[in-house]
């Protein structure tokens, strides 16, 4: 009988091995893409305080302490439940910012380490700008003022000096921290040219401002509630620290205009 001829079999193809590395490297790729958003613009879910009843626009103040922003992407989104948000697919508004005010100097001699970079990355972005100095009661005003006027240039568009002032050393008495704002003020007003914004608390404001100095400065008065600040007139109202707000990483402060535009 002839020899039967075999059949050859098809051979199956190999599977192809995916390099551990390759798995490793795809894997970094999509963490990469799904973080970006959220660690740059603030792309996620994260909620931050509510905003206080028909007020539309806002100042955001900024320090060291606030270590990424990107400047072409501020804005205040509020979500369906009144509170600020990152996902822009659940905003009821989405509203510019009114101004940036950065901390520039502390005390005798400290400058904030970001505040010549976010000065001119605001000015870059077209933000309205200002800068304040936080007060140390326990030194020389005239020299804080100093070190306040040697670190901020104003220009015409720019918001006036601010006195951040809300604490009191030890030893001290409101009469004394009375006169020493007084001297900051009236130093760095007469050398800007501009009246000084008083930053504060509503307790601070309440208790230890005398009136003079309430009736004779702007008052930006930190409360965080939902109702306004008891010390009136105000102009502006940090209502939180807590706020969410698109490109910027982390918590913020956030206030709100007594009107608009922002009459300082």
């Amino acid at each position: 009988m002839p020899e039967r001829r075999r059949k050859k079999r098809a051979r199956k193809p190999k599977k192809k091995q995916i390099s551990p590395w390759a798995l490793a490297g795809a894997a970094a790729a999509l963490v990469l893409v799904v973080l970006i958003p959220h660690l740059i613009l603030g792309g996620d879910r994260s909620v931050g305080a509510a905003v206080p009843e028909g007020y539309r626009h806002f100042v955001l103040d900024l320090s060291h302490h606030n270590r990424s922003v990107v400047w072409d992407s501020l804005k205040v989104v509020v979500g369906q439940d009144g509170k600020t948000c990152k996902n822009l697919r659940r905003a009821r508004t989405i509203l510019p910012l009114d101004a940036v005010v950065l901390k520039a100097t502390e005390g005798l001699e400290m400058k904030d380490d970001r505040f010549a970079e976010y000065w001119e990355a605001a000015r870059a972005a077209g933000l309205r700008r200002g800068a304040y100095h936080f007060f140390r009661t326990s030194t020389d005003p005239i020299a804080q003022a100093r070190n306040y006027i040697g670190s901020v240039s104003l220009s015409y568009n720019d918001l006036p000096p601010v006195l951040d002032i809300e604490t009191m050393h030890r030893g001290c008495t409101r009469g004394e921290v009375n006169r020493k704002a007084k001297q900051w003020l009236e130093a760095v007003k007469e050398h800007y040219g501009r009246t000084p914004v008083i930053y504060t608390s509503d307790s601070y404001a309440r208790d230890i401002l005398d009136d003079e100095i309430k009736r004779d400065y702007p008052l930006w008065i930190a409360r965080y509630n939902s109702e306004p600040p008891s010390s009136a007139p105000w102009k502006l109202w940090q209502f939180t620290d807590k706020a969410v707000v698109y490109g910027v990483r982390g918590y913020a402060d956030l206030s709100v205009c007594a009107s608009y535009p922002l009459d300082l």
